[in-house]
């Protein structure tokens, strides 16, 4: 498959999985709500609350879910008027009872280890995750609790925010070649080096990761599916490596930056064990991988996961005929994707594949 076309081909995706304008304004208004519910709070403890988003609708990687997954929508609620010297169990307790003082918040809350989620039906859940600050750390560091351990954790998501967009703000260096025509696979698809700094090479590399994730893990263990935090962080790291080396398109530098993200994983040799550590950029003492040394299927899923993921872009680079690049599509991003942005050449061999994937997870549910 032509490089031109590919590159059309992952902004065509992206854009498909990217939220409505409708659910974009849906997500705002719901969040204006809580921030100002929590923030309106008369508790003296939750004077001067600040409200702020994290995660992927902050930093412009959010995709759509599949099945019945709903979009995430995270936000910190920062509490400077908490007393240092009380518990983590408190301050969780303190913004789970404001949200329960309104009748509808009460009806949509679910407590979780480190936050409280409201779960607004077929639309989205709100993960409200309560911090303060972190005394230890200067600048933006923050503590958030933890149920399970009792204890506080480091995070600085406005200090990841923050890197990313430096990351994401980074020039990347591609071949100059002679002007040629290229065929249209979709009318009016823009081509890639044409996105705006808002979208960007590495937020459209993010996005096609995490789609590919979503796609992979939908036939596998969906609870060993690696969380987004580390899909960003070694995504970013590797793309801040490789970005200023020459490139012949886009397409060339998203899979030297997929197959490069594991450099940036550092195993640790402690006791006989190999401890794996994913280092907030921003706050060291924060280990993204902290649950693959409790759980050692999580590293071997990515490991199996990552593998895959590179050896289906080559795939899809490879891929030569509308129905192979049907076929290699809808493998490594979902066939809803593939069939609303790539004409279908052979209806009759599409429908056969469809019904036989339809079927192996028909019967991995049974």
């Amino acid at each position: 498959m032509k490089k031109a076309k590919l590159n059309k081909l992952i902004e065509a995706i992206c854009q498909e999985l990217e939220p409505t304008e409708e659910q974009k304004q849906a997500a705002e208004s719901h969040y204006n709500a809580v921030g100002k519910w929590l923030s309106d709070s008369q508790s003296p403890f939750l004077d001067g609350a600040s409200v702020y988003a994290q995660g992927s609708i902050a930093l412009g990687t959010i995709i759509k879910p599949i099945g019945k997954q709903e979009y995430d929508v995270d936000l910190v609620c920062r509490c400077p008027a908490f007393p240092a010297c009380s518990t983590p169990a408190e301050l969780k307790n303190l913004v789970g009872a404001r949200l329960k003082e309104n009748a509808v918040y009460r009806n949509m809350l679910e407590e979780k280890s480190r936050c409280w989620r409201l779960n607004y039906a077929g639309e989205f859940h709100m993960d409200c995750t309560p911090s303060i600050r972190d005394p230890a750390h200067a600048s933006n560091g923050e503590l958030i609790p933890d149920k399970p351990l009792k204890i506080w954790k480091p995070t600085n998501p406005k200090g990841y925010r923050d890197w990313f967009e430096k990351m994401a703000a980074i020039d990347f260096k591609i071949k100059t070649f002679p002007d040629f025509s290229i065929s249209k696979m979709q009318a009016d698809v823009e081509p890639f080096p044409n996105l705006t700094k808002v979208t960007g090479v590495l937020r459209r590399t993010i996005q096609i990761i995490k789609r590919h994730r979503d796609i992979y893990f939908e036939d596998e263990n969906a609870d060993l599916a690696p969380i987004s935090i580390i899909i960003t962080t070694l995504a970013a790291r590797s793309y801040e490596f490789y970005a200023l080396r020459e490139h012949a398109t886009e397409f060339d530098l998203l899979t030297t930056t997929v197959s490069s993200m594991n450099r940036f994983i550092e195993p640790n040799s402690e006791n006989g064990k190999t401890p794996w550590r994913i280092p907030n950029p921003t706050d060291s003492d924060e280990n993204f991988a902290e649950r693959w040394n409790q759980d050692e299927r999580l590293a071997t899923a990515y490991f199996d996961w990552q593998k895959r993921l590179a050896g289906d872009l080559k795939a899809l680079e490879t891929a030569e005929g509308p129905d192979s690049i049907y076929k290699n599509t809808s493998k490594a991003f979902g066939y809803k994707v593939a069939a609303r942005i790539l004409p279908l050449s052979d209806k009759d061999s599409m429908e056969v594949w469809l019904r036989k994937r339809n079927a192996q997870l028909r019967r991995k549910s049974s």
